[in-house]
């Protein structure tokens, strides 16, 4: 109603009697994944089974005689003509929801927002009800050389590497890593690790967190809400750059659902070869469906997360272009100001995957924008307060759980990519859940950012001081790097404020009211004890 000026409902009864006079693929699937799924169902017209095969390749394949007698919770109705006939040109996804049925409309081919995000969308509607969330994040476990192993969880808005978090640390053709490289100087820093840690994933990009998982002993639970993952492959470039994806796209044991590549029949489609858009540029969004069990060393089973990371993609800053890019290689905040950076869950620097309409973001707060609430907000159907409350209810009974910020691209004056977010996901598995002494902390100087460490050591290396505090760099400085502190603490406050309803958890009335009078890390920490 707010967007095409009438109620829905006569559209939705065209779209019911279109679908009846079509030959239709009736589709069941666990909303969820395949272990703690509602069971739901899709209608497709048959004409467009490709899209049967990626929600089926994403959801997880069932039968009717294995799901027995049930009432859909949600059901998805694929309608694409309505697209042309009633939406001019655009690809519309309409949610109809009542207590006990959540209709995804389809009026669309591409599976994106319905087969996955659409489910996302039920997924979150689901949790709201029952009191348990869906987060937005990737998962992994990463087993160190001495065969420790870490469970770390990654969250953040588009671009803030969550994909990146499952994949490995690059190396130059010598073997050794490039950290970053300085912006003005063009000084490359690079360390070596003769060993890295092994990763096994253990979620994409839909992490359930369901009420059932839970077991009380003070660490957040999850699952993988998806049996398959939507691949973006446009880092791949060429041969060698994730060998382990390039084995299962090129050579999988099954037909593979490929979007925006260029493939040609009977022949292999090659993952960087990317379709041209209309301006002959490659196509930004190349994907590709690949069901879990074709990835090796995937975990199927529940894991205990011991490390939650938040990445921001940052710009570069300096004494002569200041910006918000400050945030050092690795910081511990405590439980308040990570649920604070959730619900901000900035999009940062030149975000590749959500363009913000008008260009992008507020000037006022160095192009900043928000992603709303858990980054799950583009998704949801329920409200802000509704979602952060579940998401503050969440991180405050998960009292064992470390919280970490880590961000990509730049690091300071230095430009990065991930290789900072893949080195701290390294330290802290090398790290492990061994308490961190409190005279190993140091006060950020912005206050959002909680703490970074007094030293980090990889392998027997020191990681340099300048990267954990920015300000501390000679292109930066403390005052460049508070004009970045001031875009950033603004930005939280413009916001923040839209939180403070009467529905809002008094505990998180009072970090917001904390971060609205500029509070020390000491005032977070009064309210969420770190866990250190």
């Amino acid at each position: 109603r707010d967007v095409y000026g009438t109620e829905f409902g006569p559209t939705r009864a065209e779209t019911l009697a279109w679908l009846a006079d079509q030959d239709l693929v009736a589709v069941p699937f666990r909303a969820g994944g395949p272990a703690y799924g509602d069971p739901s169902l899709a209608l497709v017209p048959r004409n467009a089974s490709f899209f049967t095969l990626a929600l089926v390749d994403l959801q997880g394949w069932t039968t009717f005689e294995e799901v027995g007698e049930f009432a859909p919770r949600a059901i998805v109705y694929v309608a694409p003509p309505f697209r042309h006939t009633h939406f001019g040109g655009r690809q519309v996804v309409v949610h109809h929801r009542s207590a006990t049925l959540h209709e995804v409309f389809a009026y669309n081919l591409y599976p994106g927002p319905s087969a996955k995000k659409g489910v996302f969308s039920v997924l979150l509607d689901i949790g709201e009800q029952e009191g348990w969330l869906t987060a937005h994040a990737s998962s992994v476990r990463v087993t160190t050389p001495y065969e420790n192993e870490t469970i770390i969880m990654h969250e953040g808005a588009s671009g803030g590497g969550k994909s990146e978090m499952c994949q490995e640390i690059r190396r130059r053709e010598d073997g050794r890593i490039l950290l970053g490289t300085n912006v003005v100087t063009e000084e490359p820093y690079v360390i070596t690790l003769s060993e890295t840690s092994r990763l096994e994933p253990v979620t994409d990009d839909m992490t359930s967190c369901h009420r059932s998982l839970q077991n009380g002993g003070g660490k957040l639970v999850i699952t993988d809400a998806e049996d398959g993952w939507f691949v973006r492959v446009d880092n791949l470039q060429a041969y060698g750059d994730d060998v382990h994806l390039e084995r299962v796209f090129i050579h999988p044991d099954e037909p593979l659902v490929f979007f925006n590549l260029d493939g040609v029949p009977d022949a292999t489609c090659l993952p960087w070869e990317h379709t041209l858009d209309s301006d002959g540029t490659p196509c930004p969004n190349p994907r590709v469906v690949v069901p879990r069990r074709l990835l090796e060393g995937v975990v199927n089973e529940p894991e205990e997360v011991d490390v939650r990371t938040f990445g921001v993609r940052m710009p570069a800053c300096t004494r002569l272009k200041p910006s918000y890019g400050i945030m050092g290689m690795m910081h511990i905040v405590p439980p308040a100001l990570a649920w604070l950076w959730r619900l901000v869950a900035p999009r940062g620097d030149k975000n590749p995957s959500i363009g913000e309409s008008g260009g992008g973001g507020a000037p006022e707060h160095g192009g900043l924008v928000s992603e709303g609430v858990g980054s799950f907000w583009p998704f949801s159907t329920g409200t802000k307060v509704g979602g952060a409350n579940l998401l503050l209810r969440q991180i405050v009974e998960n009292p064992r759980t470390r919280y970490v910020l880590t961000p990509n691209q730049h690091v300071g004056a230095y430009r990065v990519g991930f290789a900072a977010q893949w080195l701290t996901r390294e330290y802290l598995a090398r790290r492990g859940t061994g308490r961190i002494r409190p005279e190993h902390l140091v006060p950020a100087r912005c206050p959002l950012f909680g703490y970074t460490l007094r030293e980090v050591k990889i392998d027997g290396q020191l990681i340099r001081p300048t990267f954990l505090r920015p300000d501390k760099q000679s292109q930066v400085g403390e005052e460049a790097y508070d004009v970045g502190a001031r875009m950033l603490s603004d930005f939280f406050k413009a916001e923040l404020r839209q939180y403070l309803t009467p529905e809002l958890d008094p505990l998180g009335r009072e970090i917001i009211e904390v971060c609205l009078r500029d509070g020390t890390i000491d005032d977070y920490v009064a309210l969420t004890p770190l866990a250190i």
